[in-house]
Order: structure tokens, then sequence, then C-alpha cells
């Protein structure tokens, strides 16, 4: 029997490790975080199954890679964590408002609450009245603040005695950057509108050789103003906890669906890649009583799907290895990213040991395998083995149509630098 009645999975957009200083880096960006690795085990070596949030999430919330969590649409294809505690008579709970994991792709499968942040199928002037909404806070998601306060508000409506799942998603570190007040010059003196910050931020994707490197900084500086502002709104919701007594019994797990990039392999943001700036991600496990623990063993955000199965269900189906299980010795953990439209024929893959990787691209159209990059000769053979198995895994997956997408989704992920 588990020694926790309740989950409760935080996970930060775009929120890469080594901006973190708990793990190393040299601003001080995450006080709070800091406080929660020391009472929780920290893994040091954790990757993201994929590099962007259409293929990050899927595979976070069901323990299964990209080409089994989702079908060709992006939609849903699998079971999530959500649908697993369900059965088990948890109260599930989802809150964020990312478009890409929204109902619109079946992501509200298995919860009995699922706010998302859209009003799909409501009539005009509810649609109208969101957009004057969002121009007004000049935001094209919610804050982590407004976050908080609606998982609070949920979890305050359960009965004291019924065991709860919890997943909060916030949007903050996402781009375009735009720290609000404070934050936005905690790491640099100048301001930027929402409107040039906007402008930047899609000039780095579109253009990036034609950042310079003060705006190169700027950009950084900004993120990380992000990545504190989140941070305290987190120690927020974890004070809520306690006072609710709710942290002691729950089994709390901080990460983040992937990164973002710098420049630092010639481009920006979070482009279907799989180089460390993109998919190391954190990852915090805390069990009720907290345990202040270091794993340099490489992990997996397959792994956190397979922790909660582990315990609470006889479902012994996921790729993944319980994390309350693992000793530090070496792992290879997989990832793997579609192409982009331009390149939809390729699905990239990568591995990682503690001391190594291999990188390669598969043209779906040839079967042909270019391996890319690698350090050990043997990490070929073994990337290798790995995908002839995902291969076959793809080759007996279902499609489907595509769907199509919503009016104010696309205009959210326009804003969000996704569409052009």
């Amino acid at each position: 029997m588990t020694n926790w009645e309740n989950v409760i999975l935080l996970s930060a957009d775009a929120l890469r490790a080594d901006h973190l200083s708990c793990y190393g880096y040299e601003r001080e960006t995450s006080p709070v975080l800091n406080g929660l690795a020391e009472e929780s085990i920290r893994f040091t070596n954790a990757y993201s199954a994929s590099s962007h949030t259409r293929e990050a999430v899927p595979a976070l919330l069901t323990g299964e890679y990209p080409d089994v969590a989702i079908d060709s649409s992006y939609r849903l294809a699998t079971e999530t964590i959500a649908s697993t505690l369900s059965k088990e008579e948890f109260a599930t709970g989802g809150f964020h408002s990312n478009p890409f994991v929204s109902r619109a792709y079946g992501f509200d499968r298995g919860f009995d609450t699922f706010d998302d942040d859209l009003h799909l199928g409501q009539n005009k002037f509810i649609a109208l009245a969101q957009r004057a909404f969002d121009k007004l806070r000049n935001r094209h998601y919610a804050r982590a603040e407004e976050i908080n306060k609606r998982s609070l508000k949920w979890l305050d409506s359960l009965d004291s005695e019924e065991p709860f799942f919890l997943w909060n998603h916030y949007m903050d570190t996402h781009g375009p950057y735009e720290p609000p007040g404070k934050h936005e010059t905690l790491y640099h003196d100048e301001g930027l509108t929402g409107r040039d910050a906007q402008s930047l931020y899609r000039r780095a994707i579109k253009d990036p050789e034609s950042i310079t490197d003060d705006e190169r900084e700027l950009l950084i500086a900004l993120y990380d103003g992000e990545i504190r502002y989140n941070d305290a709104k987190i120690g927020e919701f974890l004070e809520a906890l306690r006072e609710r007594g709710l942290l002691e019994q729950s089994l709390l797990i901080f990460t983040s669906d992937h990164g973002d990039a710098f420049g630092e392999h010639g481009y920006y943001e979070h482009p279907r890649y799989l180089h460390d700036e993109i998919t190391h991600v954190p990852l915090l496990v805390r069990p009720p009583s907290g345990e202040k623990d270091k794993v340099l063993t490489p992990a997996s955000t397959l792994d956190i799907a397979a922790t909660i199965k582990q315990e609470i269900s006889t479902d012994t189906d996921h790729e993944g290895s319980p994390l309350l299980e693992m000793s530090n010795e070496n792992r290879t953990v997989f990832m793997q990213a579609r192409g982009e439209k331009k390149d939809d024929h390729l699905r990239r893959y990568a591995l990682r040991t503690q001391n190594g990787a291999c990188f390669c691209e598969r043209d779906r159209e040839t079967e042909a395998i270019e391996f890319t990059e690698w350090t050990e000769r043997s990490l070929r053979d073994k990337l290798e083995a790995h995908v002839e198995t995902r291969v076959r895994k793809e080759n007996g997956e279902t499609s489907s149509d595509d769907q199509e997408v919503d009016e104010e989704i696309d205009r959210r992920l326009e804003a969000l630098g996704y569409k052009e």
C-alpha cells in the first residue's frame, strides 16, 4: 500500500534545467525550487521524451513514447495518468492554457475537471468577451497566479477524504518572454513593450542569425525573469498546500515538458531537435514526508507515469521505470521528435547515458537512418536497435483524419510564436 493519498504533478512549459539555480545556474532564478529540492529526490540527468509540447506532454501524461501516445494529428491516442487514477476512484483535475494539449486534442480524457483556459463550443458573445479579456491582460495564456487560483478552488471543492490527482501546467516560461512587474528588469535594465517582446521572440525563431549578442542576452534575461516569477508563484501554491495539510499527504512531482534554446545550435525556442538545451529538464520528486537525495541515473519524463502506476494500479503497461526505485547506476534513456512540416518525413531519435549521447534521423519514406552525432560507437548500435523497435510500434499505429482546430486556438498559437 502506498504511503501517499494524493498525486500532484506540477510542470512548467519550456523550462530548461540548467537555468535553475538548484541545477547550478549562476543566477538565483529559483529560490523556491531550491528549497523544494532540499526535501525532494533531485534527478540531475532527467530528459523529456521529446523536445516540444505536442509530443512531450502526451509522453509525460501517458508514460508512452509520442509515436504511441498521439496519432498523426497529435490527438491523444492512449490512456493517461488521469484515466488510470480515475478508475482507482481518484478525483482528477487539470489546469493549464496550452492549446496544443487542450480538449481540442482529447487531453481532457480521464479528468473530472479540465480547465484549459479555452472557451470552445460556446457562442460568439463569449468568444468575443474572451478575446477582449486577452487583449486587456496582454496575455494569450493564463498566468501562474490564475492557474493556482483555479486549481486551489477545485481542491477546496473536494470531499476531505477523497484522494485526488492534480496536474498544473504553467505557461509563464514559454515565449514570448514578458515577465510581469519587477521581474521584467530583474536581470537587465531595459524594459520592452509586449509588442516589442513578441517581435524579438518571433524574429529569433524566424531569423536566428539576425539576433545580436546584446539581443540574445536580453532574451535570456527576460526568460530568467519569467523563471523567477514562476518560481515565486509555485512557492505560493506550495504554501497553500501546506496550509491545507495536503503536502504531507501527497506525492509531489515537479518537471518540465522541454526547454528552450538560445542559439547554442543555431536556433532559438524549441524546434524539433533533441539537443540538451531543449530536452534536459528538471525533475524533483517529493514523497509526503520529504526525502533529500540526488540521483545521477538518467531519467525520463516517461518514468513519471510509471512511478504513479507502480503504487496505485496493476497496470504495468508503460515504457518508463519507477523513479522511487532508481539507484545511482548507468541507464540509457531515449527521446524522439517528428520533423517540422517542411521535412515531416523525418523522425529524429536520440539516446543518453550518464556519460554519452547519440543522435540520428530516420527518413520515413526510404527508411534510411543517418547518424548525425555520437560520443561512443557502441551507442550507435543501441540507438539503431531502439529505432527498429519504435518503427514496429509506429507501423501498428492507427491514424485519424486531421481535425480542424478552433479559431480561438489558432489565434493563441500565433501569439505564442507557433504560427506565422
